[in-house]
């Protein structure tokens, strides 16, 4: 028995940690831990306890959780053993190894484990400059690619909707070791690419010029099909239209193009349903708006002409119609997008050296800021030299551009986040950040997408190696528009408000979970975060608000009187048992079952998202939650079903520490409103936690929360910090957060401390050559 439960019970510990976590007193960069004279010995006082009361699953050929205490390199114990004896150190302090089945350590020995993990272990001492590691060469992924075409191209559409979707490493999508490159996705770029172009600048050729399309109809009649065009200039103009017929009668069916109601040209429509024909016209239209229509001309219908090669029923199907042009000329009024990548352009006919000229000026002002850093003009010519090939066809300088932006978007100067290496060989391992590697570390991590002109200038001028004027930048950054990319995708992601889009809620039992609804929830979980973001307020709010921000609807939900309409508006919450996250519709919605609460779901992620305390996935073949109502077998609550799973060994260890937050929220039903009872069960909202306190719903569960605001300032400065630096947290970096989370509470927590913290740290601002120390 001893030897089928420890290796879970092993990875339960970790959710002890939100009990009885240890902070170390820490400086700089994390050096093993000398065991001074006099102190307890590993060998003589701590292995044989360890054998004594764990030996007889951590040791041998296939020790439990692989760990095997004999073999342990203690002098890895506080570097890269670290998280082992943490482990170790939970299950001792709550008990949880060895299981209650088996034989216990004396409170003398558990005491003298405990002292010497800790004191060895967990107390590590940080000398010297810290070692930031090293972030993997990492790719856009989808979200950052659209909002970077976007403020790079100037147009706004989701390019990357039709790219695979990204792995996520450490709760993140922006990890460059989970970011790939699949060759579907080099596919995906190449298309993407020429969509882009085709959208930002426009060409006087017609292969390449804009095409606007319209859906068509049937017409099973002699009328019309098409729409009102506008037309930017007057020129030629081709019109493109997608039709095919049923056939019948002595005749093809006709079609007529039409321009205000006048008809152009009349055409036979051989094509059928199983050959779907294309048809197209040139001509010359003036500039405004038009009408472009298709007309049927030869309605037929004789289901019973005595002749069988005459019956039949003639029809018209128009699948769209599409204007493409201009063609030959560009409008007097160029859209944006193009007078930003075209800023220098010549006469049609200029010379090919004008030409030259015209472009490389365009190149050289586009490529630093597609490539986020200066441009030297050995590449800005390769890029010319693509441009030439394209003159050389007797194409346009405009359709030139086309190729030579679309050659950069595909570069991997583009679509990765290239930062160098220190040199592979020589004394120093570490290396700061160029001003332009940290300007694009800045403004992937607070907007999601590339710096702005304003944060170019600076890392031009010195200015972010100067704390006063960075934190100028920052505090611009947060406060701008774009600083949506961290609350979309660092808040979404943390919070898993993602999950909204695609959690099942039964909507016959909980009619209100509408689509609108889900992005109500969604909604106000981000005004919250957004509020304390731009408002530069304490972090602590996520648990303590006594406000937040809802529309007519989400109010209806919450009980709320006075809201009104769609729009959101602050309201606050004093005297409900409604705070911070734990309060909001969307969390409580995620970590709900689709037909009724989760406790389990809702504790779990109490730990892993608040605490940074996750528990380990449950073992395999554990006993699912039994179900009530089962045919011979009284009805019982749904605490009384968890109670009986948590009476099981192999349960018990995890659903004692998860369980008990749960319960806390189960006035809350599945979708976030208020009740009083379940199922016709009286809720009880009383959870015990191992310590032995206990509590009586959500308020009081906000306030035990409260007590722990450290765990959760540690937990919030871990995930933003791997969020902003793309890579998974190792032992060295304790030092950092301990620095981060020091400044956080003398700062009162101030968001914008975060922040800056976090951009100031040897981890943000510095690259390793290798991952780990060597």
């Amino acid at each position: 028995m001893l030897r089928s439960r420890l290796p879970f019970a092993v990875l339960c510990g970790l959710l002890a940690v939100f009990w009885h976590g240890t902070t170390a007193t820490q400086t700089r960069a994390i050096e093993p831990i000398a065991e001074p004279a006099g102190e307890l010995n590993y060998p003589k006082d701590v292995l044989p306890v360890l054998q004594q009361y764990c030996g007889d699953c951590h040791s041998g050929w296939q020790p439990a959780a692989g760990i095997d205490f004999e073999k342990l390199d203690i002098s890895r114990a506080s570097t890269l053993d670290r998280n082992v004896w943490k482990k170790v150190f939970t299950q001792l302090d709550s008990r949880i190894m060895p299981p209650v089945d088996a034989e216990q350590p004396s409170p003398e020995d558990r005491q003298r484990l405990l002292q010497w993990v800790e004191g060895h272990a967990l107390k590590v001492v940080c000398n010297g400059p810290a070692y930031p590691g090293r972030v993997t060469l990492r790719r856009l992924n989808r979200d950052e690619y659209n909002r970077t075409i976007r403020d790079l191209v100037g147009v706004d559409f989701q390019p990357a909707a039709t790219f695979p979707s990204d792995d996520v490493g450490y709760g993140f999508d922006n990890v460059g070791d989970v970011l790939t490159l699949p060759p579907v996705l080099f596919e995906r770029y190449l298309e993407a690419a020429d969509e882009v172009v085709r959208r930002a600048i426009l060409v006087p050729e017609a292969d390449f010029a804009p095409i606007v399309t319209r859906p068509g109809k049937t017409l099973g009649s002699v009328a019309e099909a098409g729409d009102l065009f506008s037309f930017p200039a007057t020129a030629d103009y081709i019109f493109r239209i997608e039709a095919h017929a049923d056939q019948a009668g002595p005749e093809l069916a006709k079609m007529a193009y039409l321009l205000d109601g006048k008809e152009l040209k009349t055409i036979d429509i051989p094509a059928t349903s199983n050959e779907r024909g294309t048809y197209e016209m040139t001509q010359r239209v003036e500039q405004g708006k038009h009408r472009v229509t298709v007309k049927f001309l030869n309605d037929y219908y004789q289901p019973n002409d005595p002749d069988p090669k005459l019956r039949g029923d003639r029809n018209l199907y128009v699948t769209s119609v599409s204007v493409i042009g201009p063609i030959g000329v560009l409008p007097e009024e160029l859209p944006e997008s193009h007078r930003r990548l075209i800023p220098n352009t010549v006469e049609t006919e200029a010379t090919r050296e004008a030409q030259l000229s015209a472009i490389r000026a365009n190149l050289t002002a586009f490529l630093p800021r597609a490539f986020r850093r200066p441009v030297e003009s050995a590449e800005v010519e390769r890029y010319v030299r693509v441009a030439q090939l394209v003159l050389d066809d007797k194409s346009s300088l405009e359709r030139a551009m086309q190729v030579a932006i679309q050659a950069a978007l595909v570069s991997p100067q583009f679509l990765f986040r290239v930062e160098k290496d220190p040199p592979a060989k020589g004394p120093v391992a570490t290396r700061n950040l160029d001003p332009y590697e940290l300007a694009s570390r800045m403004s992937y991590f607070l907007w999601s997408t590339m710096p702005d002109e304003e944060l170019l200038r600076a890392a031009r001028q010195g200015e972010l190696d100067d704390s006063t004027k960075l934190d100028i930048q920052i505090q611009r950054m947060l406060k701008d528009p774009k600083s949506d990319g961290l609350i979309k995708n660092f808040a979404g992601q943390w919070l898993q408000l993602r999950n909204l889009d695609t959690i099942s809620i039964d909507s016959k039992q909980y009619k209100e979970f509408t689509p609108e609804m889900r992005a109500d929830m969604r909604r106000e979980t981000e005004m919250l975060f957004s509020h304390i973001m731009q408002n530069d307020r304490s972090v602590i709010e996520l648990l303590t608000a006594d406000y937040t921000f809802v529309n007519e609807r989400l109010a209806k939900l919450y009980d709320l009187n006075d809201v009104q309409g769609e729009e959101f508006r602050r309201v606050s919450l004093a005297g409900s048992a409604r705070s911070g996250l734990l309060g909001q519709a969307s969390i409580l919605t995620v970590t709900s079952n689709p037909t009724r609460t989760s406790p389990v779901k809702r504790g779990k992620w109490i730990l892993e998202n608040l605490l940074a305390a996750p528990p380990p996935s449950p073992p395999p073949n554990v006993p699912a939650l039994e179900v009530a109502n089962r045919r011979g077998k009284q009805r019982v609550s749904l605490r009384e079903q968890l109670e009986l799973h948590r009476s099981k060994a192999e349960c018990a260890g995890c659903h004692r520490l998860m369980d008990p937050l749960g319960f806390g929220l189960e006035n809350f039903n599945p979708i976030g409103r208020w009740r009083e009872e379940d199922q016709g069960f009286p809720i009880e909202p009383l959870g015990e936690l191992p310590d032995g306190r206990t509590f009586r719903g959500a308020i009081e569960l906000h306030q035990i929360l409260l007590e722990r605001k450290a765990e959760f300032r540690r937990c919030i400065a871990g995930k933003l910090l791997t969020f902003a630096i793309g890579r998974g947290l190792e032992y060295f970096d304790e030092c950092t957060l301990n620095d981060i989370t020091e400044k956080m509470e003398s700062d009162g927590d101030k968001f914008s401390v975060l922040v800056r913290e976090i951009i100031q740290s040897p981890a943000f601002r510095s690259r390793a050559r290798t991952s780990l120390p060597q």
